[in-house]
């Protein structure tokens, strides 16, 4: 192998290394399931920001994407997020804290009300908005029947922060995509490990 040969492979194979570096850093080295869990939430996180920038004026709003989005949470909630939780997979970089394991009931309920309020979200698409919704209304709990997360927190298993996920599918999408939030609010205050 001639000298150029030889630096060419070696840079190719250099990229490909460094490649496959970063691509485990991307979450902190995390590997099998708890990766596939981040990437999972990354995905969601994703379809709450593009539904948010429509939902607040930022984004032109288009109930087709809407459903979309709502649908991709959906899909992703619910046992197809509670199976990604297997028993000793909280050790770094996992960000889950031990309470989601302590708690099986209550995290379970969690992951079927993100289904719940996101499909109620899709529901809703079409029907008419008031305008931009800035930040949620101070009173949107009270006028949703809820305390917001709090209120959940204490919560007995099987009860939905607040709002029926089929009297949400009839307002405007604003108020199934406010349950939907503080859905993943209080989930993530329970059991996802604080940011540095």
């Amino acid at each position: 192998m001639n000298r150029i040969n030889f630096v060419l492979a070696a840079a190719v194979v250099g990229a490909g290394a460094m490649l496959a570096v970063s691509a485990a850093s991307a979450h902190g080295g995390a590997t099998g399931v708890v990766k596939e869990r981040m990437d999972q939430m990354k995905a969601m996180g994703e379809s709450m920001k593009t539904l948010s920038r429509m939902l607040q004026g930022q984004a032109p709003y288009d109930a087709a994407s809407v459903r979309r989005e709502a649908g991709a949470i959906a899909a992703r909630g619910g046992a197809a997020l509670t199976d990604l939780f297997p028993e000793d997979t909280g050790d770094p970089p996992s960000e889950a804290l031990p309470s989601i394991w302590r708690e099986p009931q209550r995290f379970r309920r969690l992951a079927d009300d993100l289904v719940a309020y996101a499909e109620a979200l899709s529901a809703a698409a079409d029907n008419p908005r008031p305008g931009p919704m800035a930040s949620a209304p101070a009173d949107m709990a009270a006028m949703m029947g809820g305390g917001g997360p709090q209120a959940m927190m204490g919560g007995a298993p099987g009860a939905m922060i607040g709002g029926d996920p089929a009297a949400l599918a009839t307002m405007p999408p604003q108020a199934a995509f406010q349950r939907l939030t503080d859905t993943c609010g209080a989930c993530h205050d329970r059991y996802r490990a604080e940011k540095d």
